[in-house]
């Protein structure tokens, strides 16, 4: 049994486990756990992969839902999705239609599949789900943004009373546009799972996010999107010394390890 199964959550409290890059898991009071774009194949090569190890055995996590964020093989990895079906067979997998279709096609019951497009909600069981663009079908020409190959989508997760808002692979301009913002904001998440990159681009810099954060009222801001590949890894503290003090609060969880939130 992983160790996030055991990990004491209270009510009002949410458990909150990073893994690297995208890979999240939550937990709240009653034992729910949600995964969120797990990616941990066993193939890592030196110069791709900083951890020699993937953090997570799948057959370990006991996982009730998983959300994928969008059909890369970063963030739907039939390698780890495989495993996960294969040790908790009634698990529900979440995802744009894309994911859902690579799941279907690598043999996943479709009992077990749940398509969800933006502009959607959906329950499951303790869990509430809505889904937004990350990034516009249509792309964002006015910031030489080209339409994306596949959906892209970021979540606000209700769990245990707690919002989580789960940003996906984001444009590198999502802050500047309102009608992407202000649908997320109205929900008043708690928690944001922020992608971005000091220099890459496809992202938003570490201003960019900050100014995503502060947008959307967070209480506290998660970096994510680093530690895991070589080429694209940067250091969360640079960007966490430019959170205005007013907040949100700097919520930089250590590679493969938990926290407890409290909203």
């Amino acid at each position: 049994m992983h160790s996030f199964e055991s990990l004491q959550v209270a009510e009002g409290e949410i458990g909150l486990h990073w893994f690297g890059q995208n890979s999240f898991a939550l937990k709240d009071a009653a034992g729910t756990i949600v995964q969120i774009d797990p990616y941990f194949p066993r193939d890592r090569p030196a110069e791709r992969f900083l951890h020699p190890e993937p953090p997570l055995d799948e057959t370990e996590l006991r996982t009730d839902i998983v959300l994928l964020t969008h059909d890369h093989g970063d963030h739907t990895c039939m390698e780890s999705l495989r495993r996960i079906h294969g040790a908790f067979p009634d698990a529900r997998f979440v995802g744009p239609v894309e994911s859902v279709n690579r799941m279907r096609d690598a043999g996943l019951p479709e009992s077990r599949l749940v398509m969800i497009a933006a502009g959607d909600a959906l329950s499951l069981g303790a869990l509430q789900v809505h889904a937004f663009w990350s990034k516009p079908p249509e792309g964002v020409p006015e910031d030489d943004i080209a339409p994306p190959g596949v959906t892209h989508l970021g979540y606000v997760a209700e769990l245990g009373g707690t919002k989580v808002y789960v940003t996906g692979d984001l444009i590198n301009t999502f802050a500047e546009h309102r009608e992407l913002v202000d649908p997320v904001a109205a929900l008043e998440p708690d928690v944001g799972l922020i992608t971005m990159h000091p220099t890459e681009g496809e992202f938003p810099y570490f201003d960019g996010a900050v100014k995503l954060a502060v947008a959307l009222g967070l209480k506290a801001a998660v970096p994510a999107h680093y530690a895991c590949f070589v080429k694209r890894t940067y250091d969360p503290q640079e960007w966490a010394a430019l959170l205005p003090p007013e907040g949100p609060e700097p919520l930089i969880i250590p590679y493969n390890s938990a926290v407890v939130y409290r909203a």
